[in-house]
């Protein structure tokens, strides 16, 4: 059996990487992404590292109660791509990807599918797994996603140090493939008939009528004294945690940075009835843009696992940015 190398790509991680690469945000819906060239890109670059022809392409990603969307089913039928599919939780996290991840790889080293398993992922959690495959003689190569600067973005120390090498993915590829969705705003139509005085013909620069709406219910709608965190999910209030105390967080800084860079990827990309939905979903935060905010937060904070009070900064300050305009 002539000698193979194989790609496992964790499609959570290569999305959220390349979209903070190319918005500075890990916001999805930011990016327009050519699937078909970033996977022949990829078996190219594995090809090449290892000198080894690519056996096939594992493809992880979550879809909602397991069932593939259109998008996912187009990938799935590329040539040499296994569709691998975890679902959403509850609060829009991704369950049993990783386990998904791990098991093959140890299934598959156990039985000598390859010689060379290359694995696109930062996580943690496959520490495990990764050392278990390589007991089983099999080299694991990382490749990571550049960030802007070049250098590997988002991967877990732990699984750098179980691996045989940390390799960074040429740029280029990612820039190639991976696109900034920029939604122009919609020109307002010129007034058929003069304004009346003291009425501006025209709605302040970068305010949609969507915003506007937003804003005038912000502010007919009275503000509890205390700020509120928000379920991402169910939009319930939940209890204002002890102890907060907003001007002394030594973290305020990055979060309000991630929030900010989150709000402006939604604004520049969102169509006119995704702002809409955003608007009326209030006090809820729709699953990709908190699961954004939680992913960013969490490596610009340095925390593998943010806990509940950062959680709860991160939601409330989404929801005062939001306000500001």
């Amino acid at each position: 059996m002539r000698s193979t190398c194989s790609l496992y790509i964790d499609v959570g991680y290569l999305l959220a990487s390349a979209a903070t690469r190319v918005t500075g945000t890990s916001l999805r819906s930011g990016i327009h992404v050519d699937y078909s060239g970033l996977v022949s890109a990829l078996v190219e670059t594995a090809q090449d590292r290892s000198g080894l022809p690519v056996l096939r392409v594992y493809w992880y990603d979550s879809a909602r109660h397991g069932i593939p969307d259109v998008q996912q089913e187009r990938i799935g039928e590329l040539s040499k791509v296994k569709l691998r599919l975890g679902r959403f939780g509850v609060n829009g996290e991704q369950k049993g990807v990783d386990l998904r991840i791990g098991l093959d790889l140890v299934a598959h080293a156990r039985n000598g599918t390859s010689d060379v398993f290359f694995l696109v992922s930062g996580d943690d959690d496959l520490t495990e797994a990764v050392e278990e495959a390589q007991v089983h003689g099999v080299q694991v190569v990382l490749l990571a996603v550049p960030t802007a600067t070049g250098t590997s973005h988002g991967v877990s120390r732990h699984l750098i140090r179980a691996a045989d090498e940390l390799d960074i993915i040429d740029g280029g590829v990612i820039d190639a493939a991976v696109l900034k969705v920029d939604r122009q705003p919609v020109p307002a139509p010129l007034p058929t008939s003069p304004a009346p005085l003291g009425v501006p013909a025209t709605r302040p620069a970068g305010r949609t009528p969507l915003d506007v709406a937003a804003r005038a219910r912000a502010s007919s709608t009275p503000r509890p004294s205390s700020v509120l965190a928000y379920s991402s999910t169910t939009g319930s209030p939940a209890q204002v945690l002890p102890g907060y105390d907003h001007d002394e967080a030594k973290d305020d800084p990055a979060i309000d940075e991630v929030v900010t860079r989150v709000l402006t990827s939604f604004r520049e990309s969102a169509t006119a009835d995704e702002k809409l939905e955003l608007a009326r979903a209030r006090p809820s935060i729709p699953r990709e843009i908190d699961r954004a905010l939680l992913l960013d937060a969490s490596v610009a904070m340095q925390h593998y696992d943010l806990d509940e009070n950062s959680r709860y900064r991160l939601r409330a300050r989404f929801w005062e940015k939001y306000d500001e305009g």
